[in-house]
């Protein structure tokens, strides 16, 4: 039973790492003025933590409410904060679109915060309140995830 609920713990955890790595290229592009590394970074970056969002809201999430009945507690805190989250990034957007690789920075700065924040969250009780419900179910969740697009 450990070994799969710590599957879950560390597949999410994992994926926090990648889409914090995926930053820090933006970041270290735009730092070192690669503004066509950046250009060509941040939709990546991008998308990658829209997938990670969309992993947790439908499959892990659901799951998740489903097994507790819980639906106004972690998840719904979580949820909310992904909008915030969203909403920085469709600025940053705006920023990389009209050229304003500075403002990215600003805006930048803004996200990596509330990140850091939610993935404390998340990583600190969410996901391991997750694995105690739904270790057993690990296999089936992990091929939901990988069957995302």
């Amino acid at each position: 039973m450990a070994k799969t609920s710590d599957g879950l713990i560390t597949f999410f955890t994992d994926d926090h790492h990648e889409c914090d790595e995926g930053w820090a290229a933006v970041e270290a592009a735009v730092t070192a003025g690669d503004k066509a590394k950046a250009n060509t970074l941040w939709p990546e970056f991008s998308q990658r933590l829209e997938h990670h969002l969309k992993m947790e809201e439908e499959v892990l999430f659901p799951a998740f409410e489903a097994a507790t009945g819980m639906r106004g507690g972690p998840t719904y805190v979580m949820r909310a904060e992904h909008t915030q989250m969203r909403g920085v990034v469709a600025e940053m957007d705006r920023r990389v679109k009209s050229g304003d690789l500075d403002g990215l920075l600003d805006q930048g700065d803004t996200l990596l915060m509330l990140i850091q924040q939610h993935n404390a969250k998340e990583e600190g009780m969410l996901y391991p309140m997750a694995a105690q419900v739904l270790g057993a179910q690990w296999g089936d969740l992990a091929a939901k995830l990988a069957a995302l697009p």
